[in-house]
């Protein structure tokens, strides 16, 4: 187990930080070069950025690879931090419209849903608030720390837990309804994919490149599809993890995994339509008939959604340790490992614009509505920024 741990520790930094130069030290060489971020060039400034303001949310990621993301919801959004703290604000303005500290380190969050808010944390505790004022309306102990939100369509809340099981609670007090386990293979990344609720169905994506579709009521699989094969002799090659969230555009379902495919699938059937081979361990999203994926080496590759092949890869942000692509406006923005939040043009991939939010890095996905980025960083704060061209009046 012990020996298990440090592989599984070494794979989680070499991918998350490939750079540090703390390597040199633990492993006795030289770091390898030739995975050392990329220095930002100079760019020609096509984005007018405006920061519309910025809230400090707790202790933020904390130091558990986390990846809160905050989540919006009519007028409001809400957002969590690993301490325990979590906040309503007025999605226009940033002004505080409750807080509540729970006794609980957050791991997974945030969800909404059925006039609740859903936690996970790292004891493997599943905490539903009260979206109004952020009161507890019930907690649920399972085994396993909890990375994703948990997600309700207000009659099951169905969470899934970093030792591969995923589990359908009732919504009205949280007890189980059913579980369904995975099988997790013997090495893993540190993450797992939100899942997702879709009509009669949960859908779920695991760490052995499985996306499975289960019964919302029962917890009967409907179909599974494979996203990726494991292949190679060592643990580490044999990694196909789908730790990025997948995007839903109906009648498809996107998923991507580490060391393996981008794959579209039926909702409806789990048939698979169509598969790109690429690695990624973060997620996805559209935009100008495109499929944006930000590649675990840096590179930002736009896939023609509908029909085979690439419109346009983006390479200068190589190993910068990119958060999932989020399209606003003419742009796809992706955040790096030093806080930088960079936008590319949706047509041909330019990195037209630049600014910098968090000196801790980003590593949740953004949040997009209309012209405004909601970007939360790794120390805590979340900002949001009204995205624009230069030339626009």
């Amino acid at each position: 187990m012990a020996s298990l741990s440090r592989a599984l520790l070494a794979a989680q930094l070499l991918l998350l930080c490939t750079a540090c130069s703390t390597f040199e030290n633990w492993f006795g060489s030289a770091p390898d070069d030739s995975r050392a971020p990329a220095d930002l060039l100079d760019i020609v400034e096509e984005v007018r950025v405006k920061r519309l303001w910025s809230v400090g949310v707790g202790g933020g990621q904390g130091d558990g690879f986390y990846r809160l993301q905050p989540v919006l919801a009519g007028d409001r959004i809400f957002a969590a931090g690993s301490d325990g703290t979590v906040v309503a604000l007025n999605s226009e303005t940033g002004k505080r419209i409750w807080r509540e500290d729970i006794d609980h380190e957050i791991s997974g969050g945030v969800g909404v849903g059925g006039g609740m808010l859903l936690l996970g944390s790292s004891d493997g505790s599943v905490v539903a608030l009260s979206d109004q004022d952020g009161s507890v309306l019930w907690t649920s102990q399972l085994q396993g720390e909890i990375l994703a939100a948990p997600q309700t369509n207000g009659r099951v809340v169905v969470v899934q837990s970093y030792n591969g099981k995923l589990h359908g609670l009732d919504a009205r007090d949280g007890s189980e309804l059913w579980v369904y386990d995975s099988n997790l293979p013997v090495l893993t990344l540190r993450g797992t994919s939100t899942p997702v609720i879709v009509e009669r169905f949960a859908i779920a994506a695991f760490g052995n490149g499985r996306v499975v579709a289960l019964d919302l009521n029962t917890g009967a699989v409907r179909w599974e599809a494979r996203v990726a094969i494991a292949q190679g002799r060592s643990e580490i090659d044999r990694i196909v993890d789908i730790d990025g969230n997948m995007l839903l555009a109906p009648p498809l379902l996107w998923a991507v995994s580490y060391q393996g495919r981008l794959a579209a699938i039926d909702v409806a059937s789990g048939r698979k339509l169509r598969q790109e081979e690429v690695s990624s361990y973060v997620g996805l999203d559209q935009g100008f008939g495109n499929i944006y994926v930000a590649e675990e080496t840096g590179t930002v590759i736009a896939f023609y959604r509908n029909s085979s092949g690439i419109r346009w890869e983006q390479g200068d942000l190589s190993f910068r340790q990119l958060s999932s692509p989020r399209a606003i406006k003419g742009y796809v923005a992706v955040a790096d490992f030093r806080g930088y939040v960079h936008f590319l043009s949706q047509v041909d991939g330019r990195i037209v614009g630049r600014t910098r939010t968090d000196g801790d890095g980003v590593r949740a996905d953004m949040l997009a509505r209309d012209d405004v980025l909601y970007v939360f960083g790794n120390s805590g704060q979340l900002t949001a920024l009204r995205v624009t061209a230069r030339d626009a009046q």
